[in-house]
C-alpha cells in the first residue's frame, strides 16, 4: 500500500494535465478580459462618434 502511495506521488503524468489545464484557465482569462476591454473601447467610440453626428438622437 504504501509502495503504491509512493508511486503515485512520482508519477508525472498527472502533472502535465494539471498544466494544461492551469494553462486553459489562464488563456480563457486572458481571452475574456481582452474582449471586455475592446468592447468597452468600442462601445465608447461609438458613442463619441454618434454624439457627434448631428441629428442622430444622442
Amino acid at each position: 500500500m504504501i509502495k503504491q502511495f509512493v508511486k503515485f506521488l512520482k508519477d508525472e503524468d498527472g502533472v502535465t494535465s494539471v498544466e494544461y489545464a492551469v494553462m486553459a484557465a489562464l488563456i480563457a482569462l486572458v481571452v475574456i478580459a481582452g474582449a471586455t476591454i475592446l468592447g468597452n473601447n468600442t462601445n465608447a467610440t461609438f458613442e463619441t462618434v454618434g454624439a457627434a453626428i448631428p441629428g442622430s438622437g444622442s
